[in-house]
């Protein structure tokens, strides 16, 4: 999981990232378009609407350091479905389980 922001504006509603989403399993990618100072609620939605609706609750995620993801938003979102969160360090992708 990953975004990719510093796009140039596009859409009726001026979206300049976008969040991409892979199956660990499948490999299937899943992009969604969004804006760079979207909120933990925001991409929380994003991933409700794009994964949980076409793969099911998923186990774990593997992803930066992003505050996005060490909110309390996102604690109580993981310990409500019971997944892990798993983190990777931006330069060598290891994960810290």
């Amino acid at each position: 999981m990953d975004w990719v922001d510093l796009l140039p504006q596009g859409g009726d509603r001026g979206y300049n990232s976008f969040l991409m989403l892979s199956d660990r399993f499948s490999k299937t990618p899943m992009f969604s378009t969004c804006h760079r100072d979207d909120k933990a609620m925001d991409t929380a939605l994003l991933i409700w609407n794009i994964v949980v609706s076409w793969t099911g609750i998923f186990t774990n995620i593997i992803s930066e350091r992003d505050p996005k993801f060490t909110s309390e938003l996102w604690k109580n979102f993981h310990q409500l479905f019971g997944t892990k969160l798993s983190f990777s360090t931006a330069t060598t992708h290891k994960l810290m389980v």
